[in-house]
């Protein structure tokens, strides 16, 4: 149904992107360089073992962002200038009862996000992209980390709409060549990948395995 012509439309409910944005702007913070980054360092740190951990992880992970949409939706508001407003401040703010307790907690979660945003967020992410670019093709960190911040900036302060037709061309074109990516270089060791699963289970029931995970 997301791909579907109607699903691009935004005329059918009442939020400001169409259900397929929604979606893409989901995706964008969920798929990406913890990915790729992340496994990397899962593995380093606790070796093969540490997916079974990752996988585990994963499953919690799917219903609780599954259930952070849905709440979005349900306690979203509209704002003085008639656009939606939604997310985790405002399932807190709108959802508990005692209205003073709910505003403390709503915005020392929005404060912990905008602290968080430079360390797990924009920290690890711009220098994973600028330490790739820099090994690869030569190009000095501080050029990659100024034009990421400048193209940043230039689409978040665009509000959610810039953000959501960014990542609707981006995370498609993205997602695809993950997986394709992904799969070639299955396909090219597929003679490891028998040994490399009896590697994942024998390594995964132990102290190094669950702090691969963890980290």
């Amino acid at each position: 149904m997301i791909f579907s012509p109607e699903s691009r439309k935004t005329d059918g409910g009442k939020g400001d992107i169409s259900p397929f944005s929604a979606l893409m702007t989901a995706l964008a913070g969920t798929i990406g360089t913890g990915n790729i980054v992340g496994v990397a360092t899962a593995m380093v740190v606790g070796g093969p073992g540490a997916l079974v951990w990752m996988w585990i992880a994963a499953a919690f992970g799917i219903s609780t962002k599954y259930a952070e949409c849905a709440l979005a939706i349900k306690y979203r508001e509209t704002n003085s200038s008639g656009e939606m407003c939604g997310g985790p401040m405002y399932t807190i703010k709108n959802a508990f009862k005692n209205k003073k307790i709910a505003a403390v907690l709503a915005g020392a979660f929005s404060v912990f996000t905008v602290l968080a945003s430079f360390g797990i967020g924009n920290l690890s992410q711009a220098n994973s992209i600028s330490s790739s670019l820099t090994n690869t093709f030569s190009v000095p960190k501080w050029v990659t980390g100024v034009l990421l911040a400048v193209l940043t900036a230039v689409i978040i302060f665009g509000g959610i709409k810039s953000i959501s037709k960014v990542s609707s061309v981006l995370v498609p074109v993205m997602a695809v060549f993950y997986i394709l990516a992904g799969i070639t270089v299955i396909a090219i060791n597929y003679k490891n990948v028998p040994a490399g699963l009896a590697s994942i289970w024998s390594m995964a029931f132990g102290g190094k395995a669950v702090a691969g995970g963890i980290a």
